[in-house]
């Protein structure tokens, strides 16, 4: 159970999402930070990572991992795709 409300985590998340944005930046590709709803960060990633092969290692080993060291364990990411902003929560 992560011991933090959705808005206490907002913050930090931003942090952690400028922290690898960087580094998607080198191969041509950004993400946005879009929500957290009960543990869950919701992002849509942009430019070159749409439709890449390697996003879901890229979300995975990059954005989860670095989530999960930084902030909680028991984080995880899900990205939407573009088009489906709002329908979040049927995701």
């Amino acid at each position: 159970m992560i011991p933090f409300t959705d808005e206490e985590l907002m913050q930090p998340v931003r942090r952690v999402i400028d922290k690898v944005r960087p580094s998607l930046a080198l191969d041509g590709g950004d993400i946005a930070f879009l929500n957290v709803k009960n543990g869950t960060v919701y992002v849509q990633l942009q430019g070159a990572c749409v439709g890449c092969g390697s996003s879901g290692n890229t979300l995975k080993y990059g954005v989860e991992r670095q989530l999960r060291m930084d902030i909680h364990p028991e984080l995880t990411v899900i990205n939407v795709p573009h088009g489906m902003e709002n329908s979040i929560d049927s995701l």
